[in-house]
C-alpha cells in the first residue's frame, strides 16, 4: 500500500475520533492527535497526448464533433474538457447549461464557493473547450454519467490499452502546467482555484527541467528580436 492510501486511510479513522471527541464527548483525547504521517513524494506524472490520452478517448469511443450516446463516451468527453479546463472530474460531471455561458467563455463552478468573496468560483474556457462542451451544452446535466462509473470506465479503459499508471487527476496537473506557459502565476491559480501558491507548484506544476529549458530557449530568441533591437546603440 502506497503512502497516499496510508494517510487517506488515516484521516479518515482520525476524523471518526475527532468527531467522537469535540461532538459527542464520548472521550477525552484524540489518540491521532501527534501522529506523524508518512510523506508523499509530490507526483511528476504527465499524460502524453498520443500515447496516452488520444487512445483512451478512441478507446471509449469518442469522435469529434459526434454526438454522445453512451456512458462511455462521456467519459472520453469528461477526460478532454478536464485536459482543457484543469476542472476535477466532479467539477466538470456537474456542468449543465445552467452553469455554461459559452457566450462569455465561463463555467460558473456552484459547488465550490470562494472563501473571501462567497461568490461560486468561475473558469475561463478556451476555444478548444468551448467547442468541446457545446455538444452537450444544452443538457440539463452536460453528463450522465456518476463519478463512480467514470473512475470504473476510466481503469478499465487504461487496462485494455495495457495503459498502466495515468489517473484521471492527472489531467488536472497536466492542464496546469499547460496552462503555465501561457499565463502569469497569479492568474493560474485565479484558473485552479488555489490559495497557496507552494500547493500549486509542487503538486500541479509537473514540467521537468528539460522542458522548462526547451521553452526557454523558444522563447528567448523572440524576445531577443522584440526587445534586443530596441535597446539604445552605444554609439
Amino acid at each position: 500500500m502506497g503512502s497516499a492510501s496510508v494517510k487517506r486511510e488515516i484521516n479518515l479513522i482520525r476524523n471518526v475520533f475527532a468527531v467522537a471527541r469535540d461532538e459527542w464527548h464520548w472521550m477525552e483525547h484524540n489518540p491521532f492527535k501527534g501522529l506523524r504521517l508518512p510523506p508523499t513524494a509530490p507526483r511528476a506524472r504527465r499524460i502524453d497526448p498520443w500515447k496516452e490520452a488520444r487512445p483512451i478517448v478512441r478507446w471509449l469511443g469518442y469522435r469529434t464533433g459526434r454526438p454522445l450516446e453512451t456512458k462511455s463516451q462521456d467519459v472520453a468527453l469528461a477526460f478532454l474538457v478536464a485536459l482543457r479546463t484543469a476542472m476535477r472530474a466532479g467539477e466538470v460531471l456537474a456542468l449543465g447549461k445552467g452553469s455554461l455561458d459559452l457566450k462569455k467563455r465561463v463555467v460558473t463552478i456552484k459547488l465550490k464557493m470562494q472563501y473571501l468573496t462567497g461568490q461560486p468560483h468561475r473558469v475561463p474556457l478556451s476555444r478548444a473547450a468551448d467547442r468541446l462542451l457545446r455538444l452537450v451544452a444544452d443538457r440539463d446535466q452536460c453528463f450522465t454519467v456518476t463519478s463512480a462509473s467514470l473512475d470504473t470506465l476510466f481503469r478499465k479503459t487504461k487496462t485494455s490499452l495495457g495503459i498502466e499508471d495515468p489517473h484521471f487527476h492527472d489531467s488536472r496537473a497536466e492542464a496546469l502546467t499547460r496552462l503555465s506557459r501561457k499565463v502569469d502565476v497569479m492568474t493560474l491559480a485565479k484558473i485552479s482555484g488555489h490559495k497557496d501558491l507552494l500547493l500549486l507548484q509542487e503538486h500541479y506544476y509537473r514540467e521537468t527541467p528539460e522542458q522548462s529549458r526547451r521553452v526557454s530557449d523558444v522563447l528567448w530568441p523572440r524576445f531577443s528580436v522584440l526587445y534586443l533591437k530596441r535597446l539604445p546603440s552605444d554609439t
